[in-house]
């Protein structure tokens, strides 16, 4: 198991017992970013071994490698494709390099006058990996803190906006197991192919279904009183609604679109999934009685 991973069990548990989940999305950005830094640390130990010095030369061939994705590379320029696309209108790969070079060389050259400018500034970053240490100089340091800052940034931009959809799947499924909705009653779909199952990191969409009836639901953690999450569900043709508040007129909202919903943070909060069921004719059981071991056996089953 990855920490991603226990974070998103732990903002299933919170979401299930109408707690706030939000230090759970805090959690997941700085576990994402921790396996980032070590992974990033890892390469730079690598080069030092291999390279007397880490050159902007080698740093470009390395890090800004043609080779790499689109996102990698930026990242390492000290940019993001988002901004990259704000810039240019556009965020094709071939953009994407230019752009991030030069960036990459405008950062490297006010790094080296700001280090000129002020010789009293100095400063070493020191790794250690496996028993082997490499120090980086107060350039090379300023280059590898700058990436991770952006790194951090990006991951903090997006992770926020589609914790929704990184909860979605693994969370209608625990739902089911929990009532024990037959199979044949749920399934997924990446990119309108059914599937069974599918990593819980990628965005599926997830139907409820009775016999040649499909219901599409969605997940939206949100803050209360959003006014267009009536607009969302029409846009997406959703029929089911599983939100983690949801202010009166969003209930209002939804029940003149005849959309069924769950308010997680409430009272009832996920136990209102029953209803749900009824309404729709889905085949289910009764929760059970031991619930945490019941949902620990999920969890095992959906994570493995």
């Amino acid at each position: 198991m990855t920490l991603t991973e226990q974070v998103v069990r732990n903002i299933i548990k919170k979401l299930l017992k109408g707690d706030d989940y939000r230090i759970e999305v805090v959690s997941l950005i700085n576990s994402e970013f921790l396996q980032f830094a070590i992974e990033f640390f890892k390469k730079i130990v690598d080069t030092k071994l291999r390279n007397q010095d880490i050159t902007i030369d080698w740093y470009k061939k390395e890090f800004l490698d043609p080779s790499l994705s689109s996102e990698d590379i930026a990242i390492n320029a000290g940019l993001n494709k988002k901004t990259i696309h704000n810039m240019y209108n556009s965020a094709t790969k071939s953009i994407v390099i230019d752009a991030s070079n030069q960036h990459y060389d405008y950062l490297y050259n006010e790094i080296k006058n700001l280090v000129e400018n002020d010789p009293d500034i100095d400063l070493i970053l020191t790794i250690k990996l496996k028993g082997v240490s490499v120090d980086l100089n107060i350039n090379e340091s300023l280059i590898v803190i700058n990436t991770l800052a952006v790194k951090r940034a990006a991951l903090r931009g997006g992770l926020w906006s589609t914790a929704g959809k990184r909860v979605e799947k693994p969370l209608m499924q625990t739902l089911c197991k929990l009532y024990d909705v037959p199979n044949e009653n749920y399934y997924l779909k990446v990119n309108d192919n059914t599937i069974q199952d599918a990593d819980f990191t990628r965005e599926v969409d997830f139907y409820l279904t009775q016999g040649n009836d499909q219901y599409k639901c969605e997940v939206k953690l949100m803050g209360i009183g959003n006014p267009e999450s009536a607009d969302a569900v029409i846009a997406r043709d959703s029929r089911v609604f599983v939100a983690d508040k949801l202010s009166e007129t969003n209930k209002r909202q939804l029940d003149s679109l005849r959309v069924e919903w769950v308010e997680l943070r409430s009272e009832n909060g996920f136990k209102r999934f029953e209803k749900v069921l009824d309404h729709l004719d889905i085949p289910h059981g009764d929760l059970p009685e031991k619930f945490d071991q019941k949902l620990e056996e999920i969890f095992n089953e959906i994570f493995g």
